[in-house]
Protein backbone atom coordinates (compact mmCIF):
# COMPACT_ATOMS: atom_id res chain seq x y z
CA UNK A 1 0.00 0.00 0.00
CA UNK A 2 2.71 2.17 1.15
CA UNK A 3 4.55 1.65 -2.88
CA UNK A 4 1.21 2.31 -4.30
CA UNK A 5 1.06 5.30 -2.33
CA UNK A 6 4.34 6.58 -3.39
CA UNK A 7 3.92 5.57 -7.19
CA UNK A 8 0.57 7.69 -6.91
CA UNK A 9 2.31 10.59 -4.75
CA UNK A 10 5.60 10.86 -7.40
CA UNK A 11 2.78 10.55 -11.13
CA UNK A 12 0.74 13.21 -9.57
CA UNK A 13 3.91 15.44 -8.64
CA UNK A 14 5.63 15.19 -11.95
CA UNK A 15 2.59 15.81 -13.88
CA UNK A 16 1.27 18.46 -11.95
CA UNK A 17 5.16 20.05 -11.51
CA UNK A 18 5.74 19.95 -15.15
CA UNK A 19 2.92 22.03 -15.42
CA UNK A 20 3.77 24.38 -12.87
CA UNK A 21 6.97 24.73 -14.41
CA UNK A 22 6.08 25.19 -17.73
CA UNK A 23 3.65 28.37 -16.33
CA UNK A 24 6.88 29.78 -13.99
CA UNK A 25 8.62 30.25 -17.22
CA UNK A 26 6.08 32.33 -18.99
CA UNK A 27 7.81 35.17 -17.84
CA UNK A 28 7.07 38.70 -19.46
CA UNK A 29 8.64 39.43 -22.21
CA UNK A 30 11.33 42.04 -22.14
CA UNK A 31 13.64 43.67 -24.63
CA UNK A 32 15.94 47.21 -25.20
CA UNK A 33 17.54 49.22 -27.75
CA UNK A 34 21.15 49.13 -28.29
CA UNK A 35 22.56 52.24 -29.07
CA UNK A 36 25.69 53.83 -26.65
CA UNK A 37 29.21 52.05 -25.73
CA UNK A 38 31.60 50.18 -28.01
CA UNK A 39 30.61 47.32 -30.21
CA UNK A 40 33.24 45.57 -28.09
CA UNK A 41 31.08 46.20 -24.77
CA UNK A 42 27.62 44.82 -26.56
CA UNK A 43 28.32 41.37 -25.10
CA UNK A 44 29.12 42.40 -21.71
CA UNK A 45 26.45 44.95 -21.88
CA UNK A 46 23.66 41.80 -22.50
CA UNK A 47 25.07 39.69 -19.67
CA UNK A 48 25.14 42.04 -16.90
CA UNK A 49 21.36 42.11 -16.85
CA UNK A 50 20.91 38.49 -15.26
CA UNK A 51 19.18 36.94 -18.12
CA UNK A 52 16.36 39.53 -18.36
CA UNK A 53 16.89 40.13 -21.95
CA UNK A 54 14.44 37.72 -24.77
CA UNK A 55 15.54 40.43 -27.18
CA UNK A 56 18.28 43.33 -28.37
CA UNK A 57 17.46 45.71 -30.94
CA UNK A 58 20.79 47.31 -32.14
CA UNK A 59 21.30 50.09 -34.70
CA UNK A 60 21.82 47.84 -37.55
CA UNK A 61 19.55 49.56 -40.23
CA UNK A 62 19.94 53.10 -41.51
CA UNK A 63 18.02 54.95 -44.59
CA UNK A 64 20.21 57.36 -46.81
CA UNK A 65 18.33 60.76 -47.95
CA UNK A 66 16.48 58.62 -50.79
CA UNK A 67 15.12 56.47 -48.33
CA UNK A 68 16.66 53.35 -49.08
CA UNK A 69 18.63 50.92 -46.74
CA UNK A 70 21.75 51.44 -45.46
CA UNK A 71 23.70 48.48 -43.01
CA UNK A 72 25.56 50.45 -40.48
CA UNK A 73 29.15 49.25 -39.73
CA UNK A 74 27.82 48.53 -36.00
CA UNK A 75 26.20 45.55 -38.12
CA UNK A 76 29.29 44.30 -39.98
CA UNK A 77 31.37 44.69 -36.47
CA UNK A 78 29.22 42.92 -34.48
CA UNK A 79 28.86 40.26 -37.26
CA UNK A 80 32.63 39.89 -37.41
CA UNK A 81 33.15 39.69 -33.92
CA UNK A 82 30.19 37.09 -33.50
CA UNK A 83 27.52 39.28 -31.32
CA UNK A 84 24.87 37.77 -33.06
CA UNK A 85 25.98 34.08 -32.49
CA UNK A 86 26.83 34.68 -28.73
CA UNK A 87 23.20 36.19 -28.45
CA UNK A 88 21.88 33.15 -29.96
CA UNK A 89 23.75 31.05 -27.90
CA UNK A 90 21.85 32.50 -24.49
CA UNK A 91 18.88 32.73 -26.11
CA UNK A 92 18.19 36.17 -27.00
CA UNK A 93 17.01 37.30 -30.12
CA UNK A 94 18.54 40.05 -32.52
CA UNK A 95 15.83 42.26 -34.06
CA UNK A 96 17.56 45.25 -35.21
CA UNK A 97 15.72 48.10 -35.79
CA UNK A 98 15.62 50.57 -38.19
CA UNK A 99 15.72 54.74 -38.10
CA UNK A 100 15.33 57.68 -40.07
CA UNK A 101 16.80 59.41 -37.45
CA UNK A 102 13.76 61.82 -37.08
CA UNK A 103 14.28 62.84 -40.76
CA UNK A 104 10.59 63.42 -42.25
CA UNK A 105 11.45 63.39 -45.92
CA UNK A 106 13.62 60.46 -45.18
CA UNK A 107 10.99 58.35 -43.65
CA UNK A 108 8.65 59.70 -46.32
CA UNK A 109 10.44 58.74 -48.97
CA UNK A 110 11.11 55.16 -47.50
CA UNK A 111 7.57 54.93 -47.40
CA UNK A 112 7.21 55.65 -50.85
CA UNK A 113 9.98 52.71 -51.57
CA UNK A 114 8.56 50.58 -49.08
CA UNK A 115 8.42 47.60 -51.99
CA UNK A 116 12.31 47.96 -52.36
CA UNK A 117 12.85 48.48 -48.89
CA UNK A 118 11.44 45.41 -47.45
CA UNK A 119 12.37 43.07 -49.86
CA UNK A 120 15.98 44.75 -48.93
CA UNK A 121 15.65 44.11 -45.21
CA UNK A 122 14.23 41.10 -45.58
CA UNK A 123 17.65 40.20 -47.54
CA UNK A 124 19.72 41.33 -44.87
CA UNK A 125 18.11 39.65 -42.14
CA UNK A 126 18.39 35.80 -44.11
CA UNK A 127 21.85 36.65 -44.42
CA UNK A 128 23.42 37.87 -41.03
CA UNK A 129 20.78 35.59 -39.37
CA UNK A 130 19.08 38.70 -37.95
CA UNK A 131 15.64 37.42 -36.26
CA UNK A 132 13.65 40.45 -37.90
CA UNK A 133 12.92 44.21 -37.72
CA UNK A 134 12.08 46.46 -35.31
CA UNK A 135 10.59 49.46 -37.17
CA UNK A 136 11.74 52.96 -35.97
CA UNK A 137 9.99 56.07 -38.37
CA UNK A 138 9.33 58.84 -36.57
CA UNK A 139 8.24 62.48 -36.83
CA UNK A 140 6.12 61.44 -39.99
CA UNK A 141 2.61 62.53 -40.90
CA UNK A 142 -1.05 61.60 -40.74
CA UNK A 143 -0.89 61.22 -44.45
CA UNK A 144 1.66 58.57 -44.44
CA UNK A 145 -0.59 56.65 -41.88
CA UNK A 146 -1.52 54.05 -44.39
CA UNK A 147 1.61 54.04 -46.31
CA UNK A 148 2.93 53.04 -42.65
CA UNK A 149 0.55 49.67 -42.22
CA UNK A 150 1.80 48.88 -45.70
CA UNK A 151 5.13 48.54 -45.39
CA UNK A 152 4.83 46.37 -42.12
CA UNK A 153 2.45 44.47 -44.26
CA UNK A 154 5.54 43.50 -46.94
CA UNK A 155 7.68 43.17 -44.07
CA UNK A 156 5.42 40.21 -42.70
CA UNK A 157 4.99 38.24 -45.73
CA UNK A 158 8.43 38.60 -46.66
CA UNK A 159 9.42 37.21 -43.10
CA UNK A 160 6.68 35.37 -42.04
CA UNK A 161 8.67 33.39 -39.38
CA UNK A 162 10.71 36.67 -38.20
CA UNK A 163 9.83 39.02 -35.69
CA UNK A 164 8.41 42.59 -36.26
CA UNK A 165 8.03 45.12 -34.04
CA UNK A 166 7.07 48.70 -34.49
CA UNK A 167 8.00 51.02 -32.26
CA UNK A 168 5.01 54.28 -32.10
CA UNK A 169 4.83 57.17 -30.16
CA UNK A 170 3.05 57.38 -26.56
CA UNK A 171 -0.49 59.12 -27.20
CA UNK A 172 -1.96 60.07 -24.30
CA UNK A 173 -4.24 62.17 -25.79
CA UNK A 174 -5.26 60.41 -28.63
CA UNK A 175 -4.01 62.82 -31.08
CA UNK A 176 -4.92 62.18 -34.97
CA UNK A 177 -2.87 65.21 -36.03
CA UNK A 178 0.98 65.71 -35.22
CA UNK A 179 3.45 62.74 -35.61
CA UNK A 180 1.47 60.81 -32.92
CA UNK A 181 -1.34 60.96 -35.98
CA UNK A 182 0.86 58.97 -37.82
CA UNK A 183 0.44 55.61 -35.76
CA UNK A 184 -2.36 53.19 -36.88
CA UNK A 185 -1.91 51.51 -33.86
CA UNK A 186 -4.60 48.56 -34.82
CA UNK A 187 -3.46 48.75 -39.03
CA UNK A 188 0.11 48.33 -37.64
CA UNK A 189 -0.45 46.17 -34.93
CA UNK A 190 -2.53 43.34 -37.46
CA UNK A 191 0.76 42.89 -39.32
CA UNK A 192 3.45 43.01 -36.45
CA UNK A 193 4.33 40.76 -33.18
CA UNK A 194 4.04 43.93 -31.36
CA UNK A 195 3.64 47.64 -30.61
CA UNK A 196 6.58 49.57 -28.45
CA UNK A 197 5.27 52.44 -27.12
CA UNK A 198 7.66 55.56 -26.43
CA UNK A 199 6.30 56.30 -22.96
CA UNK A 200 9.10 58.73 -22.41
CA UNK A 201 9.91 62.32 -23.84
CA UNK A 202 6.94 63.69 -21.94
CA UNK A 203 9.61 66.64 -21.54
CA UNK A 204 12.13 67.14 -24.26
CA UNK A 205 15.18 68.87 -25.24
CA UNK A 206 13.97 72.94 -25.13
CA UNK A 207 10.78 71.89 -23.98
CA UNK A 208 10.11 73.43 -19.90
CA UNK A 209 11.45 71.28 -17.28
CA UNK A 210 9.51 69.01 -15.92
CA UNK A 211 9.20 64.73 -15.60
CA UNK A 212 10.54 62.24 -18.79
CA UNK A 213 7.65 59.90 -18.11
CA UNK A 214 5.28 60.79 -15.47
CA UNK A 215 3.16 57.97 -13.79
CA UNK A 216 0.00 60.09 -15.66
CA UNK A 217 1.45 60.12 -19.40
CA UNK A 218 2.74 56.11 -19.33
CA UNK A 219 -1.14 55.09 -17.75
CA UNK A 220 -2.65 57.49 -20.57
CA UNK A 221 -0.69 55.92 -22.95
CA UNK A 222 -1.49 52.88 -22.25
CA UNK A 223 -5.03 53.13 -21.97
CA UNK A 224 -5.34 54.58 -25.48
CA UNK A 225 -3.46 51.66 -27.28
CA UNK A 226 -5.12 49.25 -24.87
CA UNK A 227 -8.02 51.35 -26.87
CA UNK A 228 -6.71 50.10 -30.20
CA UNK A 229 -4.49 47.00 -29.61
CA UNK A 230 -5.28 43.71 -28.04
CA UNK A 231 -2.68 44.13 -24.49
CA UNK A 232 -0.92 40.98 -25.76
CA UNK A 233 0.84 42.74 -28.30
CA UNK A 234 1.51 46.06 -26.32
CA UNK A 235 5.11 46.47 -25.02
CA UNK A 236 5.86 49.57 -22.52
CA UNK A 237 8.93 51.90 -23.20
CA UNK A 238 10.42 53.15 -20.30
CA UNK A 239 13.45 55.37 -20.72
CA UNK A 240 17.18 54.56 -18.74
CA UNK A 241 18.01 58.08 -19.20
CA UNK A 242 17.07 61.76 -17.61
CA UNK A 243 16.88 65.35 -18.61
CA UNK A 244 19.17 68.17 -16.98
CA UNK A 245 18.21 71.75 -17.35
CA UNK A 246 19.99 74.60 -15.98
CA UNK A 247 17.49 76.88 -13.65
CA UNK A 248 19.22 80.00 -15.26
CA UNK A 249 18.08 79.81 -18.55
CA UNK A 250 20.60 78.60 -19.86
CA UNK A 251 22.73 75.36 -21.38
CA UNK A 252 21.28 72.74 -21.72
CA UNK A 253 17.51 73.04 -21.54
CA UNK A 254 16.60 69.13 -21.22
CA UNK A 255 19.56 67.62 -22.40
CA UNK A 256 19.59 63.93 -22.46
CA UNK A 257 21.84 62.65 -19.83
CA UNK A 258 22.16 58.38 -18.80
CA UNK A 259 21.20 57.33 -15.31
CA UNK A 260 24.44 56.46 -15.01
CA UNK A 261 25.74 60.07 -15.49
CA UNK A 262 22.96 61.00 -13.12
CA UNK A 263 23.67 59.21 -10.38
CA UNK A 264 27.34 60.53 -11.26
CA UNK A 265 26.47 63.99 -11.36
CA UNK A 266 24.52 63.69 -8.03
CA UNK A 267 27.30 62.52 -6.13
CA UNK A 268 30.11 64.62 -6.73
CA UNK A 269 27.97 67.74 -6.44
CA UNK A 270 26.17 66.25 -3.91
CA UNK A 271 23.34 66.77 -4.93
CA UNK A 272 19.86 66.31 -3.23
CA UNK A 273 17.31 63.88 -4.61
CA UNK A 274 13.27 63.78 -4.26
CA UNK A 275 10.63 62.27 -5.36
CA UNK A 276 7.52 63.28 -7.19
CA UNK A 277 5.02 60.88 -5.87
CA UNK A 278 2.21 62.62 -8.05
CA UNK A 279 4.34 62.34 -11.44
CA UNK A 280 6.04 59.09 -9.84
CA UNK A 281 9.34 60.68 -11.09
CA UNK A 282 12.54 61.59 -9.43
CA UNK A 283 13.73 65.04 -9.66
CA UNK A 284 17.73 66.21 -8.70
CA UNK A 285 19.00 69.26 -8.06
CA UNK A 286 22.55 70.13 -7.60
CA UNK A 287 24.64 72.70 -7.58
CA UNK A 288 27.94 73.84 -9.30
CA UNK A 289 29.93 76.12 -7.36
CA UNK A 290 32.47 78.16 -9.61
CA UNK A 291 35.27 76.66 -7.46
CA UNK A 292 33.90 73.14 -8.76
CA UNK A 293 35.38 71.22 -11.56
CA UNK A 294 33.04 71.40 -14.33
CA UNK A 295 31.16 68.49 -15.94
CA UNK A 296 30.30 67.93 -19.89
CA UNK A 297 27.20 67.53 -20.92
CA UNK A 298 26.79 67.08 -24.09
CA UNK A 299 30.39 68.24 -25.70
CA UNK A 300 29.68 71.16 -23.25
CA UNK A 301 30.91 72.56 -20.36
CA UNK A 302 28.24 73.19 -17.81
CA UNK A 303 28.78 77.09 -16.32
CA UNK A 304 28.62 76.83 -12.50
CA UNK A 305 24.77 77.53 -11.57
CA UNK A 306 21.69 75.43 -9.97
CA UNK A 307 20.62 72.57 -12.57
CA UNK A 308 17.43 70.32 -11.95
CA UNK A 309 17.53 66.93 -13.54
CA UNK A 310 14.56 64.57 -13.81
CA UNK A 311 14.99 61.24 -14.40
CA UNK A 312 13.58 57.40 -13.13
CA UNK A 313 15.43 56.20 -10.25
CA UNK A 314 14.68 52.65 -8.88
CA UNK A 315 11.49 53.75 -6.67
CA UNK A 316 9.98 55.42 -9.54
CA UNK A 317 11.07 52.40 -12.50
CA UNK A 318 9.52 50.02 -9.88
CA UNK A 319 5.94 51.64 -9.84
CA UNK A 320 5.98 51.51 -13.71
CA UNK A 321 7.06 48.56 -13.66
CA UNK A 322 3.80 46.63 -11.88
CA UNK A 323 1.94 48.16 -14.94
CA UNK A 324 2.85 45.77 -17.01
CA UNK A 325 0.88 43.46 -14.59
CA UNK A 326 -1.67 45.89 -14.09
CA UNK A 327 -2.84 46.14 -17.40
CA UNK A 328 -1.49 42.23 -18.23
CA UNK A 329 0.91 43.97 -21.32
CA UNK A 330 3.37 41.58 -23.16
CA UNK A 331 6.19 43.10 -21.76
CA UNK A 332 8.95 46.33 -21.44
CA UNK A 333 11.17 47.71 -23.66
CA UNK A 334 13.71 50.18 -22.74
CA UNK A 335 15.55 52.98 -24.32
CA UNK A 336 18.82 52.13 -23.74
CA UNK A 337 20.70 49.19 -23.04
CA UNK A 338 24.12 50.59 -21.01
CA UNK A 339 22.49 53.79 -19.68
CA UNK A 340 20.63 52.21 -16.66
CA UNK A 341 22.32 52.46 -13.10
CA UNK A 342 24.22 49.09 -11.92
CA UNK A 343 21.33 48.09 -9.26
CA UNK A 344 18.64 48.25 -11.86
CA UNK A 345 19.21 44.46 -12.94
CA UNK A 346 18.55 43.20 -9.55
CA UNK A 347 14.93 44.01 -9.59
CA UNK A 348 13.88 44.67 -12.97
CA UNK A 349 12.83 41.04 -14.16
CA UNK A 350 11.43 40.71 -10.46
CA UNK A 351 9.10 43.82 -10.37
CA UNK A 352 8.52 43.06 -14.35
CA UNK A 353 6.88 39.69 -13.54
CA UNK A 354 4.68 41.13 -10.43
CA UNK A 355 7.18 40.00 -8.20
CA UNK A 356 7.76 42.87 -5.55
CA UNK A 357 9.38 41.12 -2.66
CA UNK A 358 12.17 43.96 -2.10
CA UNK A 359 14.64 41.76 0.53
CA UNK A 360 15.38 39.53 -2.52
CA UNK A 361 16.99 41.41 -4.93
CA UNK A 362 20.55 40.20 -3.94
CA UNK A 363 19.80 37.00 -2.56
CA UNK A 364 21.14 33.80 -4.48
CA UNK A 365 18.16 32.16 -4.35
CA UNK A 366 16.27 35.10 -6.64
CA UNK A 367 15.47 32.89 -9.52
CA UNK A 368 14.25 30.13 -7.66
CA UNK A 369 12.10 32.48 -5.62
CA UNK A 370 11.03 33.97 -8.93
CA UNK A 371 10.37 31.09 -10.09
CA UNK A 372 8.02 29.12 -7.50
CA UNK A 373 6.44 32.66 -7.57
CA UNK A 374 5.01 32.39 -10.87
CA UNK A 375 4.12 28.91 -10.45
CA UNK A 376 1.91 29.54 -7.40
CA UNK A 377 4.09 27.58 -5.06
CA UNK A 378 5.19 30.13 -2.92
CA UNK A 379 3.86 33.40 -1.61
CA UNK A 380 5.48 36.66 0.80
CA UNK A 381 5.57 37.03 4.04
CA UNK A 382 3.73 40.22 2.73
CA UNK A 383 3.81 41.89 -0.23
CA UNK A 384 7.01 43.33 -0.33
CA UNK A 385 8.80 40.76 1.77
CA UNK A 386 9.46 37.06 1.21
CA UNK A 387 12.07 36.77 4.05
CA UNK A 388 14.68 34.67 2.53
CA UNK A 389 17.00 33.66 5.02
CA UNK A 390 13.79 33.46 8.00
CA UNK A 391 13.69 29.48 9.29
CA UNK A 392 10.88 28.00 7.74
CA UNK A 393 8.05 26.81 10.14
CA UNK A 394 5.99 23.54 10.05
CA UNK A 395 3.10 25.56 8.69
CA UNK A 396 4.54 26.99 5.71
CA UNK A 397 6.25 23.88 4.88
CA UNK A 398 3.16 21.89 4.62
CA UNK A 399 1.62 25.05 2.30
CA UNK A 400 4.44 24.68 -0.27
CA UNK A 401 4.12 20.92 -0.54
CA UNK A 402 0.29 20.72 -0.63
CA UNK A 403 0.67 23.97 -3.44
CA UNK A 404 3.08 21.73 -5.20
CA UNK A 405 0.95 18.58 -5.43
CA UNK A 406 -1.86 20.43 -5.94
CA UNK A 407 -4.27 19.14 -3.39
CA UNK A 408 -6.89 21.62 -1.76
CA UNK A 409 -7.08 22.67 1.16
CA UNK A 410 -8.77 20.42 3.83
CA UNK A 411 -12.08 21.71 5.88
CA UNK A 412 -12.68 18.40 7.12
CA UNK A 413 -11.83 18.35 11.23
CA UNK A 414 -11.01 14.56 10.77
CA UNK A 415 -7.56 16.12 9.98
CA UNK A 416 -7.12 18.74 12.22
CA UNK A 417 -4.96 20.02 14.53
CA UNK A 418 -5.64 20.98 18.16
CA UNK A 419 -2.94 23.72 17.81
CA UNK A 420 -4.03 24.69 14.61
CA UNK A 421 -7.33 25.95 14.75
CA UNK A 422 -7.44 29.01 13.34
CA UNK A 423 -3.85 29.42 12.07
CA UNK A 424 -3.66 30.82 8.39
CA UNK A 425 -2.34 27.69 7.09
CA UNK A 426 -4.93 25.37 8.93
CA UNK A 427 -6.00 23.98 5.49
CA UNK A 428 -3.03 23.21 4.23
CA UNK A 429 -1.77 21.22 7.23
CA UNK A 430 -5.17 19.36 6.83
CA UNK A 431 -4.57 18.44 3.94
CA UNK A 432 -1.08 17.55 4.01
CA UNK A 433 -2.19 15.09 7.05
CA UNK A 434 -4.67 13.66 4.95
CA UNK A 435 -2.36 12.60 2.07
CA UNK A 436 0.25 11.61 4.58
CA UNK A 437 2.73 14.61 3.72
CA UNK A 438 2.99 15.24 7.23
CA UNK A 439 2.61 14.02 10.92
CA UNK A 440 2.09 15.52 13.91
CA UNK A 441 4.20 15.84 17.07
CA UNK A 442 2.22 13.84 19.91
CA UNK A 443 -1.53 14.44 21.36
CA UNK A 444 -2.91 15.44 18.19
CA UNK A 445 -0.67 18.38 17.86
CA UNK A 446 1.19 20.04 15.07
CA UNK A 447 3.62 23.19 16.39
CA UNK A 448 2.66 24.75 13.24
CA UNK A 449 5.23 28.02 14.04
CA UNK A 450 7.99 25.42 14.87
CA UNK A 451 11.35 26.17 12.04
CA UNK A 452 11.94 23.12 10.51
CA UNK A 453 15.89 21.47 10.01
CA UNK A 454 17.31 20.06 6.76
CA UNK A 455 16.79 16.54 7.28
CA UNK A 456 12.76 16.43 8.13
CA UNK A 457 12.38 17.88 5.07
CA UNK A 458 14.84 15.78 2.63
CA UNK A 459 12.80 12.90 4.04
CA UNK A 460 9.38 14.99 3.33
CA UNK A 461 10.63 15.42 -0.22
CA UNK A 462 11.94 11.90 -0.76
CA UNK A 463 8.79 10.35 0.41
CA UNK A 464 7.07 12.31 -2.41
CA UNK A 465 9.55 11.47 -5.10
CA UNK A 466 9.93 7.70 -3.44
CA UNK A 467 13.37 7.56 -4.99
CA UNK A 468 15.43 4.29 -3.07
CA UNK A 469 17.17 5.09 -0.02
CA UNK A 470 20.99 5.40 -0.88
CA UNK A 471 23.55 4.09 1.74
CA UNK A 472 26.68 5.53 0.61
CA UNK A 473 27.40 8.20 2.52
CA UNK A 474 27.50 11.73 0.81
CA UNK A 475 28.46 14.64 3.58
CA UNK A 476 30.85 14.48 6.04
CA UNK A 477 27.97 14.78 9.04
CA UNK A 478 25.68 12.52 7.82
CA UNK A 479 25.40 8.74 8.30
CA UNK A 480 23.44 5.78 9.34
CA UNK A 481 24.52 6.08 12.96
CA UNK A 482 24.21 9.55 13.22
CA UNK A 483 20.81 10.44 11.17
CA UNK A 484 19.68 7.06 10.49
CA UNK A 485 16.41 8.13 9.47
CA UNK A 486 17.32 10.52 7.57
CA UNK A 487 20.69 9.31 5.97
CA UNK A 488 18.84 7.46 3.09
CA UNK A 489 17.01 10.40 2.26
CA UNK A 490 19.65 12.66 1.67
CA UNK A 491 21.97 11.25 -0.26
CA UNK A 492 18.85 9.92 -2.52
CA UNK A 493 18.29 13.34 -3.19
CA UNK A 494 21.73 14.35 -3.33
CA UNK A 495 22.44 11.74 -6.32
CA UNK A 496 19.53 13.59 -8.23
CA UNK A 497 20.66 16.79 -7.60
CA UNK A 498 17.82 18.12 -5.49
CA UNK A 499 20.26 18.84 -2.90
CA UNK A 500 23.71 20.69 -2.05
CA UNK A 501 25.47 20.69 1.00
CA UNK A 502 27.39 23.45 2.39
CA UNK A 503 31.02 24.90 0.54
CA UNK A 504 32.75 22.46 3.13
CA UNK A 505 31.57 19.54 1.94
CA UNK A 506 28.63 19.18 5.32
CA UNK A 507 25.15 19.22 4.88
CA UNK A 508 23.70 20.41 8.65
CA UNK A 509 21.35 17.95 8.80
CA UNK A 510 20.16 19.53 12.32
CA UNK A 511 20.16 23.05 11.19
CA UNK A 512 16.70 25.05 10.13
CA UNK A 513 15.71 25.05 6.82
CA UNK A 514 15.57 29.04 5.28
CA UNK A 515 12.53 29.95 3.26
CA UNK A 516 14.91 30.18 0.19
CA UNK A 517 16.67 27.02 0.89
CA UNK A 518 13.05 25.04 0.32
CA UNK A 519 12.16 27.03 -2.41
CA UNK A 520 15.42 26.04 -4.34
CA UNK A 521 14.86 22.68 -3.08
CA UNK A 522 11.05 23.08 -4.81
CA UNK A 523 12.05 24.23 -8.30
CA UNK A 524 15.40 21.70 -8.45
CA UNK A 525 12.81 19.03 -7.97
CA UNK A 526 11.60 20.03 -11.47
CA UNK A 527 14.90 18.94 -12.67
CA UNK A 528 15.44 15.61 -10.46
Amino acid sequence: MKKLFLWLSTAIFISLFTGLAASAQDTKFNMSYIYFGTVSSYTSLVDRTQGALDEIAPNYFNLDTDGKLVLTSVLKSTVKNGFVKDMHNRGVRVVPYLTNDWNRQTGINALNNRAALAADIAKAVKDYNLDGVNVDLENLTPSERAAYVDFVRLLRELLPDKTIAVAVAANPNGYNTGWQGSYDYAGLAEYCDYLMIMAYDEHWYGSEPGPVSSMSFVEKSIKYALSQTPKEKIVLGLPFYGRIWSDSGGYPQGYGVSNTRVEQLIAVYGGAVTVDTGAMSAKATIIINQKDARPVVGSQLLEPGRYTIWYDNEQTLKEKLRLVDKYGLKGTGTWSLGQETAGTWDYYRLWLNGCTFADIQNSWAKEYILSAYLGGLVTGVSADSFAPDTPLTRAQAAAMLVRMLGYPQESDPAYSFTDTKGNWAEGYIAAARKHGLVSGVGNNRFEPDRAVSRQEVAVMLNNILGYPAQGTPVFSDVSQTSNPWSAGAIAALAAKGVITGRPDGTFRPWDDITRAEMTALLIRMQAA
